[in-house]
């Protein structure tokens, strides 16, 4: 259990399984009533008389299929798979159990709380998350305590294994000589330029192709597809926005932009009652409105003397510089507006905005227009979407949700698995048209949410399953796959007479290619079935060794000339040996597992 979720730990599905049930009393209410096997009696196999249930085979297969890591085509496949997995560690829990394995809630409750997996904010146990999590993993808290328990006890007994067997020092320097071994060898590819071969195929040539390689000519199993589409983007196309709302949408979206700010400042104090300055400011104000120059009225009027001589500039200020009435009063303005007087710290402004940094209104009035469009539909949209839930789920057919909400019906072609175009396409969309439900019980779809802007319903109009086609329908196809075939032989059959000649030292004329200390992890450009084909040759003793390789619609003849021990990679070497003890623990343990399968009564 623990290692299928950490196999898929991209996904929550795959972190939760590492502990469960912890702490406090709230998490074993109502629901340790329940058992994630229930009370189904639908056994599928037994193990030394312990059942194996369907529901544990179909949560499995779920889990799987949810967390990415098994396409939806393998499903059915995939269930004997599970089920050998379920036996497998069945046998294993088990023979731990007899043995004296023993994990105490305690030992699991401790586990739960450190797991991070399952804390707030705050870095705290939070029973909410563990739910939450553990829901969405397809666990209750008491089927999944009890599942955990059994894997920690698989593990142990793995661990006990792996530990109890080991390899010499002298066997893991070994491994790491042949893993930093080096080869230099030359090499020539032949393709159908080299050789002359009359390409004939026959009736009975195609006949024994098509024969023995019938697998590749059936038709997967298609379906045609019927959906209907909800697009706020296409609905929003339709909308006219006039001149002022987008002009509102921009001051809007610019609400918070920076802005360069003027001011006229009239201080009030010692010097001057609040009465006075008071006055004083509505002086300058009253000669802006009369046409006076902003930066004049701040050379004449403003306490600031420093920003007055620069025409009252402030320059370029955010939010909270200046506190929440400054901002109130700047952050209401457009570009060349000026504000009433604005009192603060002791003061009377006069604010001016010369300069937002933002984009101008001209540059945005697409965007705008699309916003603005989008909000106007959107309740249209939410509602339509609405009745698309509802009306597809209690209808028998999409045509009519269709002419209902006034929606276009989609038809497609025969389609496979992964075939679909357009909104088709999109992850899980095509997967739907093959889930039980829609191609086995006939149902629309849920709604399937594509983006933030489109719902889709589709449903199988037709269905078929995978078909063997006949030779006729793909003569073609197996006509060209004859020729190519002779063409290889063809080119096998001259690479062995120019090893022949190689071997007998009659060949000298052949222009090689060389390829120079490679070794099982050079990043080099020849195909990897030439360099495995290398490494598989033995050491040459006293001149070059031959062999030829078959490629893609060519062959290559090697020419090994030399082998050498690369240079000491500590890094490499630890990898080696870390490698070489994996590999000892799991055929250690496949051992295990091999033996226990030959003695236990299994019924399936």
């Amino acid at each position: 259990m623990l290692q299928s979720i950490r196999d898929g730990s991209r996904s929550w599905g795959a972190k939760i399984i590492i502990g469960v049930m912890v702490a406090a009393m709230a998490l074993f209410g109502v629901e340790s009533l329940f058992s994630v096997f229930g009370d189904d009696p639908n056994q599928v196999a037994s193990v030394n008389g312990e059942p194996i249930m369907r529901q544990q085979i179909e949560l499995e297969v779920q889990r799987a299929l949810r967390s990415g890591q098994v396409p939806p085509e393998q499903e059915r496949a995939l269930r004997n798979d599970v089920l050998d997995q379920l036996i497998t560690q069945q046998l294993l829990t088990q023979y731990a159990e007899d043995g004296g394995v023993f994990v105490s809630d305690a030992q699991l409750d401790q586990m739960i709380v450190g797991l991070p997996e399952f804390h707030d904010q705050d870095g705290r146990f939070s029973s909410e998350i563990f739910r939450n999590r553990l829901a969405g993993a397809g666990y209750t808290p008491v089927a999944f305590r009890e599942e955990l328990r059994a894997d920690i006890k698989r593990q142990h007994l793995q661990q006990g294994l792996a530990f109890s067997d080991f390899s010499l020092e002298s066997e893991q320097e070994r491994l790491a000589e042949l893993q930093r071994q080096q080869r230099s060898f030359r090499y020539v590819l032949l393709d159908a330029d080299d050789v002359s071969v009359d390409v004939e195929v026959t009736d009975a040539q195609m006949q024994e192709y098509f024969d023995v390689n019938q697998a590749r000519f059936e038709r997967p199993e298609q379906v045609r597809v019927e959906y209907v589409l909800v697009d706020r983007q296409a609905m929003a196309e339709g909308v006219d926005i006039d001149e002022e709302k987008l002009r509102d949408a921009w001051r809007e979206q610019n609400r918070n932009a920076d802005r360069r700010v003027s001011h006229i400042m009239v201080t009030f104090g010692d010097e001057r009652s609040r009465e006075e300055a008071q006055a004083e400011a509505n002086e300058a104000f009253d000669a802006l409105n009369n046409g006076e120059s902003f930066a004049d009225t701040a050379l004449r009027y403003s306490d600031d003397t420093a920003s007055a001589e620069e025409g009252g500039d402030l320059g370029v200020i955010s939010r909270g510089f200046f506190g929440d009435a400054f901002d109130e009063a700047a952050f209401a303005l457009d570009e060349g507006e000026t504000s009433q007087l604005v009192e603060m710290d002791g003061a009377f402004h006069i604010l001016q905005v010369t300069e937002l940094s933002a984009p101008p209104f001209e540059e945005q009035r697409e965007a705008l227009q699309q916003d603005v469009a989008l909000r106007d539909v959107s309740d249209e949209f939410n509602q339509k979407v609405q009745r698309l839930i509802d009306e597809s789920f209690a209808a028998d057919d999409l045509q009519s949700v269709a002419d209902d909400l006034g929606l276009t019906l989609n038809k497609t072609d025969w389609l496979a698995r992964g075939e679909g175009e357009g909104v088709l396409s999109e992850p899980g969309v095509l997967d739907e048209a093959f889930s039980d439900d829609v191609l086995e019980e006939g149902y629309n779809s849920e709604v399937i949410e594509l983006d933030d802007d489109r719902r889709l319903v589709l449903r199988v109009a037709e269905h078929r399953e995978t078909t063997q086609l006949a030779l006729d329908d793909v003569r073609d196809e197996v006509a060209n796959a004859v020729a190519a075939q002779q063409r290889q032989e063809a080119l096998e059959q001259e690479a062995a007479r120019m090893i022949a000649a190689l071997t007998s030292g009659e060949a000298n004329n052949i222009e090689w290619l060389e390829a120079n200390n490679i070794s099982r992890q050079s990043n080099s450009v020849l195909p990897q079935t030439l360099v495995q084909e290398v490494f598989r040759m033995p050491r040459p003793e006293g001149g070059s060794v031959y062999r030829s390789v078959s490629l893609p619609e060519s062959v290559a003849i090697i020419a090994l000339d030399s082998v050498s021990v690369g240079d000491v990679d500590e890094q490499l070497t630890s990898f080696v040996a870390q490698m070489a003890e994996q590999l000892r623990a799991q055929s250690v343990i496949q051992g295990l597992v091999d033996d226990l399968l030959s003695d236990a009564e299994i019924e399936r």
